[in-house]
């Protein structure tokens, strides 16, 4: 019988990737994004359907949630929709704030929860977020971004146990940086005068890393492993970079990790 996978966020990058691949291996796939008029790529493909989602929208989640739902039996849900929020915390303001959590954390929340009740009645579903190795530990003036990843690490090993009694598992794909236009296209930077010399220091490391990121292909291998793998696992560390980092951040403990940062970035 052919699976159907529901994701967010699908519109470029990492979500569209993941949409490509999997219909490819013969998935019925349900993209969806806040400007669907703008998508062509997508619409060629055969088994790809696109609904228009808004994660900050209430009433538009539900609503395409039950058109999906009436559509195809839903296997797989990816939150994969967010943006990242660069600057000192005094730089940011409320509605960025706001924005930020709106859509990297309460968007997963309330699609997760628009989908649960299906998932329950069939006995069976995986959710799968795009969380980050900034939901693993933090680096400087990204806070209110690792607020909502960490959050999103955290409510998921939590919810694992919950739905784990109806036989529904929830993972998380942590990347490191991904070679899409995320750094022009979904990443706010606010600057303050009092913090310039730590975001010029941490501007030029992360340029630098940009440029030994994964593709969004090679992560959504990753997306694809954690949906079919039948494993109980909740996370699913992804690329090499973030890896590499988070093997050395267990090596020598959180703390320890911590002060290598500090000393790398900010010297």
């Amino acid at each position: 019988m052919q699976k159907t996978i529901f994701i967010t966020g699908a519109s470029t990058g990492l979500g569209k990737a993941t949409a490509k691949l999997f219909q490819a291996r013969g998935w019925n796939v349900i993209a969806t994004m806040r400007n669907p008029e703008k998508e062509t790529e997508l619409r060629q493909l055969p088994n790809v359907t696109i609904l228009p989602l808004d994660v900050t929208n209430l009433e538009q989640i539900k609503s395409t949630v039950t058109k999906a739902i009436e559509l195809h039996n839903i296997d797989v849900v990816f939150n994969n929709v967010g943006y990242g929020l660069m600057g000192a915390m005094e730089a940011l303001t409320d509605d960025q704030i706001a924005r930020q959590l709106n859509t990297n954390l309460l968007g997963v929340l309330h699609t997760t929860h628009a989908f649960i009740p299906h998932f329950r009645e069939k006995r069976s579903g995986v959710f799968i977020s795009t969380t980050s190795i900034g939901g693993l530990f933090a680096f400087p003036l990204h806070s209110i971004y690792h607020a909502s990843k960490f959050a999103i690490e955290g409510w998921s090993e939590s919810m694992s146990f919950e739905l784990g009694v109806h036989n529904i598992s929830i993972k998380t794909v942590a990347p490191g940086g991904i070679a899409t236009d995320f750094i022009g296209r979904s990443l706010d930077r606010n600057t303050h005068p009092a913090y310039q010399e730590i975001e010029d220091k941490l501007y030029a490391v992360v340029d630098g890393m940009m440029a030994a990121a994964s593709s969004p292909e090679q992560i959504a291998e990753v997306v694809y492993e954690a949906a079919t793998d039948g494993k109980d696992q909740v996370r699913y560390v992804a690329g090499a970079d973030a890896t590499a980092l988070y093997a050395r951040r267990l090596e020598i403990g959180n703390e320890a990790f911590r002060q290598e940062v500090q000393k790398q970035i900010l010297g």
